[in-house]
Protein backbone atom coordinates (compact mmCIF):
# COMPACT_ATOMS: atom_id res chain seq x y z
CA UNK A 1 0.00 0.00 0.00
CA UNK A 2 1.16 3.49 -0.77
CA UNK A 3 2.14 5.50 2.36
CA UNK A 4 -0.42 8.80 2.04
CA UNK A 5 -1.36 11.35 4.79
CA UNK A 6 -4.33 11.52 7.47
CA UNK A 7 -7.76 11.87 6.19
CA UNK A 8 -9.66 14.88 6.83
CA UNK A 9 -13.07 15.09 7.46
CA UNK A 10 -14.46 16.89 3.99
CA UNK A 11 -18.38 17.06 4.98
CA UNK A 12 -20.81 16.26 7.60
CA UNK A 13 -24.61 16.63 7.46
CA UNK A 14 -27.56 16.61 9.36
CA UNK A 15 -30.36 14.34 9.04
CA UNK A 16 -33.69 15.68 9.92
CA UNK A 17 -37.14 14.42 9.83
CA UNK A 18 -38.28 18.10 9.97
CA UNK A 19 -35.63 20.17 8.05
CA UNK A 20 -37.44 23.69 8.07
CA UNK A 21 -37.58 23.20 11.99
CA UNK A 22 -33.67 21.97 11.98
CA UNK A 23 -33.15 25.07 9.45
CA UNK A 24 -34.52 27.70 11.41
CA UNK A 25 -32.38 26.02 14.78
CA UNK A 26 -29.14 25.91 13.22
CA UNK A 27 -29.69 29.51 11.41
CA UNK A 28 -30.26 31.11 14.70
CA UNK A 29 -28.13 29.13 17.21
CA UNK A 30 -25.13 29.39 14.80
CA UNK A 31 -25.45 31.74 12.18
CA UNK A 32 -24.96 29.78 9.71
CA UNK A 33 -25.96 31.01 6.39
CA UNK A 34 -28.40 27.72 5.27
CA UNK A 35 -29.84 27.33 1.59
CA UNK A 36 -33.22 26.16 0.39
CA UNK A 37 -34.38 23.37 -1.14
CA UNK A 38 -34.70 19.75 -0.43
CA UNK A 39 -30.64 19.83 0.16
CA UNK A 40 -30.45 22.73 2.13
CA UNK A 41 -26.23 23.64 1.61
CA UNK A 42 -24.44 24.96 4.53
CA UNK A 43 -20.61 26.68 2.89
CA UNK A 44 -17.56 26.30 5.66
CA UNK A 45 -17.22 28.54 8.24
CA UNK A 46 -14.81 30.84 9.28
CA UNK A 47 -12.01 30.80 11.89
CA UNK A 48 -12.10 27.60 12.37
CA UNK A 49 -8.86 25.53 13.40
CA UNK A 50 -6.15 24.95 10.49
CA UNK A 51 -6.01 22.56 8.60
CA UNK A 52 -9.40 21.34 9.54
CA UNK A 53 -10.75 19.64 12.81
CA UNK A 54 -9.32 16.95 14.67
CA UNK A 55 -11.36 13.83 15.41
CA UNK A 56 -11.71 10.66 17.84
CA UNK A 57 -13.52 7.83 18.25
CA UNK A 58 -14.24 6.26 21.68
CA UNK A 59 -16.91 4.03 23.50
CA UNK A 60 -19.95 5.19 24.80
CA UNK A 61 -24.12 4.16 25.46
CA UNK A 62 -25.15 4.49 22.08
CA UNK A 63 -23.64 5.20 18.39
CA UNK A 64 -23.25 8.22 16.99
CA UNK A 65 -21.65 11.04 15.18
CA UNK A 66 -21.67 14.35 17.02
CA UNK A 67 -20.58 17.76 16.23
CA UNK A 68 -18.34 19.85 17.90
CA UNK A 69 -18.94 23.70 17.08
CA UNK A 70 -17.22 26.53 18.81
CA UNK A 71 -19.31 29.75 20.08
CA UNK A 72 -18.54 32.90 21.03
CA UNK A 73 -20.65 32.93 24.32
CA UNK A 74 -21.44 29.60 25.88
CA UNK A 75 -24.13 30.78 28.21
CA UNK A 76 -25.68 32.84 25.66
CA UNK A 77 -26.08 30.32 23.13
CA UNK A 78 -27.31 27.69 25.84
CA UNK A 79 -29.86 30.10 26.45
CA UNK A 80 -30.58 30.77 23.22
CA UNK A 81 -30.53 26.94 22.12
CA UNK A 82 -33.27 26.26 24.86
CA UNK A 83 -35.00 29.49 23.72
CA UNK A 84 -34.97 27.50 20.11
CA UNK A 85 -36.55 24.59 21.16
CA UNK A 86 -33.70 22.81 21.62
CA UNK A 87 -32.76 21.52 25.27
CA UNK A 88 -29.51 21.14 27.65
CA UNK A 89 -27.77 18.24 28.20
CA UNK A 90 -24.53 19.15 29.79
CA UNK A 91 -24.02 22.60 31.63
CA UNK A 92 -20.23 23.90 31.36
CA UNK A 93 -17.17 21.69 32.19
CA UNK A 94 -14.07 23.15 31.72
CA UNK A 95 -11.84 20.00 30.46
CA UNK A 96 -8.58 20.43 31.96
CA UNK A 97 -5.78 21.83 29.68
CA UNK A 98 -8.36 21.83 27.11
CA UNK A 99 -11.62 23.53 25.84
CA UNK A 100 -14.85 24.56 28.05
CA UNK A 101 -17.60 22.46 26.49
CA UNK A 102 -21.21 21.94 26.80
CA UNK A 103 -23.95 19.70 25.45
CA UNK A 104 -27.28 20.56 24.00
CA UNK A 105 -29.59 18.66 22.01
CA UNK A 106 -31.46 20.31 18.76
CA UNK A 107 -34.92 20.32 18.42
CA UNK A 108 -35.43 16.67 16.80
CA UNK A 109 -32.43 15.24 19.82
CA UNK A 110 -29.35 15.03 17.65
CA UNK A 111 -26.20 15.72 20.28
CA UNK A 112 -24.24 18.92 19.89
CA UNK A 113 -21.42 19.88 22.03
CA UNK A 114 -20.50 23.80 22.32
CA UNK A 115 -16.83 24.98 22.52
CA UNK A 116 -16.31 28.22 24.35
CA UNK A 117 -14.11 30.34 21.67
Amino acid sequence: MEATWARPVVFWEIEALDAERQRAFYRALFHWDIGDGRIMSIPAGLGGPEPGPAGQIREGRRPGVRLYVQVADLEASLSLAVELGGQVLSKRVDVPGGPTLASIADPEGNRVVLVQQ
